[in-house]
């Protein structure tokens, strides 16, 4: 598993890759929070390289929307594939945090 962070006119957007279960959940966390910092105005998490994410991801991924909520920054995901997306539909969290089709389209929901 790896985050890298980008900006994209003042969205701060990271691409995860790999796989997030209960084994790298904390590193996962770890990453998320020192790639968004205390200046991000928007967030867009990058999805399309992540191969499988467990209920211990998803918790991370609540938890940081929950930090960034209080901080009154937005956070989208994007570019999910079947089986994440279906993850995510299933757990109900397409109910809670903003799911994009590509980051084109994350990008500019982000930047209204």
């Amino acid at each position: 598993m790896n985050v890298q962070a980008e900006h994209h006119d003042g969205v701060l957007v990271a691409k995860v890759e790999g796989r997030v279960d209960s084994s790298n959940s904390q590193d996962f966390e770890r990453q998320l929070h020192e790639a968004f910092g205390d200046d991000a105005g928007a967030v867009v998490m990058d999805l399309g390289q992540l191969a499988y994410i467990s209920s211990a991801g998803l918790r991370v991924v609540l938890l940081v929307a929950k930090t960034l909520g209080q901080r009154n920054v937005g956070i989208s995901l994007c570019s999910l594939s079947g089986p994440v997306q279906s993850v995510f539909e299933i757990s109900g969290f397409n109910r809670i945090i903003q799911i994009h089709e590509n980051r084109t389209d994350a990008l500019a929901a982000a930047g209204k």
